[in-house]
């Protein structure tokens, strides 16, 4: 929690900061309104490109027609997805399985903020929520203009880091609402949408004593309010905006920007001594080996079986790539490829072969039908060529080097046609080789070919919840930040993308935060809760139903205001549940 508090204390020093300004009058006179810790900086530029991109009106219309009915479906399911979880989070308490305190319930990562949310790198997730911010909020904008509702200015919401962005339209055009004084006025996004006027329902014994107290003129100028479905389409436009961009952002890194990138290699140096001959041929640690003499080497085991081919005292050319770029070395054969002690077991699947026979966490295979296991890829390759029903022997060992032999008959995998033993496996983070230093091994075609398929995994849930997961949990608890750091040293660019160098990198980790964020924030602003852009559809939509029902307008806007009001307490309440919860329950 060190870094929390330390988060906490930057903000408060920052308000206090907010709140000295704002009383030396310097907030005002750059036109920045504060709500609380909040700061709302406004702008006129680019007013005028508004008229011009809300010329094709239809276009638009029909565009934030999808959005509402994508902001209902939304709306349901991210409201089922807080209940299942607050139904799941009291389950686990009361059955005191609830899980400590952790990197994913600390409340920083709760937000989507970068620089905030370790799980989001701050290059990348800059970019990304500038993109955000500015797709969401230029759409309200320009929906505004198609319905002919003033944008009076355009600005972001900012509270140490920005955190939103707004498109202040014309209060009583939009929501039939006199202005109020600036003093007392309160966020355009926030309670003024709480008194929505609709204007079918005008009350007519007011409109008639407002004429007769006026002076007679020569022509009247009918009072400008927009309509509830007129309202919905420009709040929905902002979430249909983070939508559209999710869909072109993946769109464009599963397809055209993947295609592009091929893997160097599986074999990465992890360890080589200052005083080895391998140091002193210029071989270093994260290099990728990808050829020794004219053999290619795809992974550990085809390294250790040419190793194994060379004779001592032997000179190999190692062709090893840094940044892509690929050098040949050559190092001395120093002694005999040393023994390897097998793969971990880091967990057995409930119910299969391997859980029933026995199979115990932190234990070694060490064989499968006599076929010596000796690198995750051996494991994977040898399963590869079994089929469900199959019987094989496999020899495990202990920490105590004690080794037993279980005879076994392989299930049915779950997700392909061959046999299943149903193990978490680990290798032993590395391996050393005859050449003086160790390797490690990573699965970067597997890998790649994965992230290739997640479009078409997309018709089941499993594709979802990946794809919602990936940035923080990737395939296997791991995360998927990006192509960045050492990730990035196991692919190079080819095709159309060869001449980008490392700018494909930097184009494939835009797209993939870009993509993830707009969808999180489209899908957020989905949930019926005030100030939400869903909050305010769903009171709107639920006053008219009610007004329908009941014909009775004092009695629809208070039973709309209090279900909404009470869908947006429960939310908030799930929320700081989910963040404090564990805490309560172990302890902070």
């Amino acid at each position: 929690m060190n870094e929390t508090y330390l988060a906490l204390a930057l903000f408060l020093v920052y308000w206090m900061i907010v709140i000295v300004l704002k009383r030396k009058g310097i907030l005002e006179k750059y036109n920045i309104t504060t709500y609380g810790p909040v700061l709302m900086i406004r702008t006129t530029k680019g007013l005028k490109l508004l008229d011009k991109l809300a010329r094709p009106g239809k276009a638009w219309k029909v565009y934030a027609n999808i959005g509402i009915v994508l902001m209902f479906i939304g709306m349901v399911a991210m409201f089922l997805i807080v209940i299942l979880s607050d139904i799941a989070l009291l389950s686990s308490i009361g059955d005191n399985t609830l899980p400590e305190p952790g990197r994913f319930n600390e409340a920083r990562n709760i937000f989507l903020i970068p620089g905030v949310n370790e799980f989001i790198p701050l290059t990348w997730g800059v970019i990304a929520l500038i993109v955000t911010l500015v797709v969401h909020e230029f759409s309200h904008a320009i929906l505004c203009r198609v319905e002919d509702i003033r944008v009076k200015s355009m600005g972001i919401l900012l509270a140490l880091v920005p955190i939103g962005g707004f498109a202040e339209p014309d209060e009583e055009e939009l929501f039939g609402k006199k202005e109020e004084d600036e003093e007392d006025k309160p966020d355009p996004y926030g309670d003024r949408r709480l008194g929505i006027v609709i204007e079918e329902e005008e009350e007519e014994e007011e409109e008639e004593e407002k004429q007769e107290t006026q002076e007679p003129k020569t022509e009247e100028v009918p009072e400008k309010k927009a309509t509830r479905n007129q309202r919905a389409r420009i709040l929905a436009a902002g979430v249909m905006a983070n939508f559209v961009v999710t869909l072109i952002a993946f769109s464009l890194l599963f397809g055209p920007v993947l295609g592009a990138m091929a893997p160097l290699g599986n074999t990465m140096v992890v360890d080589v001594g200052e005083d080895s001959p391998a140091y002193a041929a210029g071989i270093r640690e994260d290099m990728v080996i990808t050829q020794l003499d004219d053999t290619s080497i795809a992974n550990v085991q085809e390294m250790l079986d040419y190793l194994d081919s060379v004779e001592m005292g032997s000179t190999v050319q190692v062709h090893a790539a840094t940044d892509r770029v690929v050098s040949v070395y050559d190092v001395e054969v120093t002694e005999e490829n040393p023994e390897i002690t097998g793969i971990m077991i880091q967990d057995t699947v409930e119910g299969s072969p391997a859980d029933e026979a026995g199979f115990e966490q932190g234990t070694y295979i060490l064989s499968i039908d006599g076929q010596t296991i000796r690198t995750v890829s051996d494991f994977t390759d040898f399963m590869g060529t079994t089929s469900p029903g199959q019987e094989v022997s496999v020899e495990v060992a202990g920490s105590d080097d004690v080794s037993s032999e279980y005879t076994i008959e392989l299930a049915q995998h779950p997700d392909e046609d061959k046999g299943y033993l149903g193990v978490y496996t680990q290798g032993n983070g590395f391996v050393e080789t005859s050449l003086g230093f160790s390797v490690g091994e990573f699965p970067a075609r597997e890998y790649l070919q994965l992230l290739q398929q997640l479009p078409s995994m997309l018709t089941g849930a499993a594709g979802w919840i990946i794809i919602l997961g990936l940035p923080i949990i990737g395939f296997a608890g791991e995360g998927f930040p990006g192509f960045s750091g050492t990730l990035a040293q196991f692919y190079e660019p080819v095709g159309w993308a060869e001449p980008l160098g490392v700018g494909l990198f930097w184009i494939a980790n835009s797209l993939l935060w870009i993509g993830w964020l707009n969808f999180y924030v489209g899908l957020f602003n989905c949930l019926p809760a005030v100030p939400l852009d869903g909050g305010h559809v769903f009171r709107d939509y639920l006053y008219s139903a009610i007004y329908r029902l009941t014909n009775n307008e004092l009695k629809a806007e208070r039973l709309s205001a209090t279900v909404s009001g009470t869908f947006a307490l429960l939310i908030l309440m799930s929320f700081l549940l989910m963040i404090f919860g564990p805490y309560f329950v172990h302890g902070f």
